[in-house]
């Protein structure tokens, strides 16, 4: 029986992708874990990997090609042993059920889109699932065990995965129909789409709607304007951003530090760099290095603030993952340094150094820009002053880091001359209230005006 090869979802917010290049041909044999393609997500480029083993009986979408939805069908592989005419001839039978999960899978992106990003394996390709028991998700598994479900009549959603992030495969399949586990999901009602996020967790009035792009373009004089199409990029962040806003009550608290003494022992530090085999200093520490050390331990110091808010319960991690945000064309992403509260600030520059190429290349993997707890923004270099950034769901809090400049100060009653930088913390309310917003922020201050306390 051909299988389908589906177009993945290799990020969360991922409802189109471009297919970029195709690393395999018709007629080529295939194994688990080769490289079949190369897909451009709205964060990166990134390669897709063979589940099933067999034959590339056709390929049904060229290289090149832009927008392809989620789940929709782009070559059909051959088992070992099958008839490659056949195999090609029946490639359309699945067309109509995989645009039909491919439109159920887009609605149930945009209702999950205000929940916490989490890591999906890259090999997964993810099929929709109904309201079960009231809640609406998406259900990862191989092209294997849907068709071994299917077989059967297993409902995927009451499946437990055991592969990698969950990850559902065909031998998780045959245990639940051993075991009897894997009932039909119980629907919210017989047809009913899944029941949107943000309508869940938030209530009151409904904002008006946002007036119609002819609406919009009424406003200007014909020819006066060029029209430029969104991407995937420019639409997943817009996307987010409105969901932020309306589904976070942020705060703000801002504080101005005095960095005269980190500017110092930065340059000592660079002094001491020794020369690598490119006979280039091995390290080149910046602020922002000191900035990410900084939070992360202010995050360990106050535990409290180190969170996630989620309806059942706050999640409080051990350790601070700092995202940082990285303009790149078309958009930013945010690369995450783990557990950056242990690492030093050389090995935070080499780290941020690699991510920050790599972003702006698009190479980033997954789970190297999803999840963490905090993050940062700092637009310090383009001279801006001071600013209030967006928070980045999953996290509670970021920081939003201006530019470093002199200014009149007093001390012990007399003017004299400092290099300060402001910095805001914009807060979700529901998980870091003010007197514990401070606290943090006053934690970060500390350790940005005395760096040598980062360093012990």
């Amino acid at each position: 029986m051909p299988i389908n090869i589906l177009m993945p979802a290799l990020s969360p917010t991922m409802e189109k992708g471009n297919l970029a290049r195709w690393l395999k041909k018709e007629g080529d044999k295939v194994k688990a874990g080769d490289i079949l393609a190369e897909i451009e997500t709205d964060k990166a480029t990134m390669e897709y990997e063979a589940i099933d083993e067999g034959v590339i009986a056709k390929i049904l979408v060229p290289e090149g090609t832009a927008d392809i939805a989620v789940n929709q069908p782009i070559a059909v592989l051959a088992a070992e042993g099958e008839d490659m005419k056949a195999a090609a001839g029946a490639a359309g039978s699945g067309s109509a059920v995989a645009h039909a999960q491919a439109s159920a899978a887009t609605s149930a992106a945009a209702a999950s889109a205000v929940a916490p990003p989490t890591p999906i394996a890259v090999k997964a390709a993810p099929i929709a699932a109904a309201v079960v028991n009231g809640h609406a998700g998406r259900v990862f598994a191989s092209p294997l065990a849907r068709r071994v479900a299917k077989d059967a009549g297993i409902a995927l959603s009451r499946v437990a995965g055991t592969g990698p992030h969950g990850r559902i495969t065909a031998r998780d399949v045959e245990a639940a129909k051993s075991s009897g586990t894997a009932r039909p999901p119980i629907l919210a009602a017989v047809g009913a789409a899944p029941i949107p996020a943000a309508a869940r967790q938030v209530s009151g009035p409904v904002p008006a709607p946002a007036p119609s792009d002819d609406k919009i373009r009424a406003l200007f004089e014909p020819g006066s304007y060029e029209v430029v199409p969104h991407d995937n990029m420019r639409r997943i962040i817009a996307q987010r951003l409105v969901l932020a806003k309306q589904t976070i009550p942020h705060f703000y608290l801002t504080v101005s530090c005095t960095i005269d003494k980190l500017l110092s022992a930065r340059e000592d530090i660079n002094v001491t760099a020794p020369n690598g085999a490119d006979g280039k200093p091995a390290w080149k520490l910046s602020v922002n290095d000191f900035v990410i050390k900084a939070l992360a331990m202010a995050l360990a110091r106050v535990p409290d603030a180190n969170v996630t808010w989620t309806e059942t319960g706050m999640l409080r991690h051990r350790h601070a993952d700092i995202g940082v945000a990285v303009a790149i064309p078309g958009g930013l992403i945010t690369p995450v340094i783990r557990k950056a509260e242990t690492k030093s600030l050389t090995a935070i520059s080499r780290e941020m150094k690699d991510y920050a190429a790599r972003a702006r290349a698009r190479k980033l993997r997954p789970e190297e820009y999803q999840g963490g707890s905090s993050a940062i923004s700092n637009l310090g270099m383009y001279g801006i002053e001071e600013f209030a950034a967006v928070i980045n769901p999953p996290h509670a809090t970021i920081l939003a880091v201006g530019a470093g400049e002199q200014r009149a100060v007093v001390r012990d009653g007399k003017l004299a001359v400092a290099t300060q930088m402001k910095v805001t913390l914009s807060t979700d309310h529901r998980a870091v209230d003010g007197a514990l917003g401070a606290e943090l922020i006053g934690a970060f201050k500390t350790y940005i005006e005395s760096p040598t306390a980062m360093l012990v």
